[in-house]
C-alpha cells in the first residue's frame, strides 16, 4: 500500500472516532448534565440523569455522529492532503 492509502485510512478511522466521541459527549453532557445547571425550576427540580445511546436511540445516534464525522473528515483531509475530496 502506498503512503497516500495509509493516510486515507488513518483519516477515515480518526474522523469516525472523533465523530462518535463528540456525539457521545453532546448526548450525555447536553441532555444529562446541562439541564440541571439551568435557572431555578418553576415547578419541579430537574434531575441530572445521563442519557445513554440506547435511550437516545441508535438510529438518532448514527444520524448525529455521521455528520460530525464528515466535518472532521473534511478538515483532516485538508490538513493531511489525502485528496479524498476533489479540489
Amino acid at each position: 500500500m502506498s503512503s497516500l492509502t495509509i493516510r486515507r485510512i488513518i483519516v477515515w478511522v480518526v474522523s469516525l472516532g472523533l465523530g462518535f466521541v463528540t456525539a457521545l459527549l453532546i448526548i450525555t453532557v447536553g441532555f444529562g448534565i446541562l439541564p440541571s445547571l439551568s435557572l431555578p425550576p418553576i415547578i419541579t427540580p430537574v434531575q441530572s440523569v445521563p442519557v445513554s445511546i440506547e435511550r437516545y436511540g441508535i438510529i438518532y445516534f448514527i444520524t448525529t455522529a455521521g455528520p460530525l464525522a464528515l466535518v472532521y473528515l473534511i478538515w483532516l483531509d485538508y490538513f493531511l492532503g489525502t485528496k479524498i475530496l476533489p479540489d
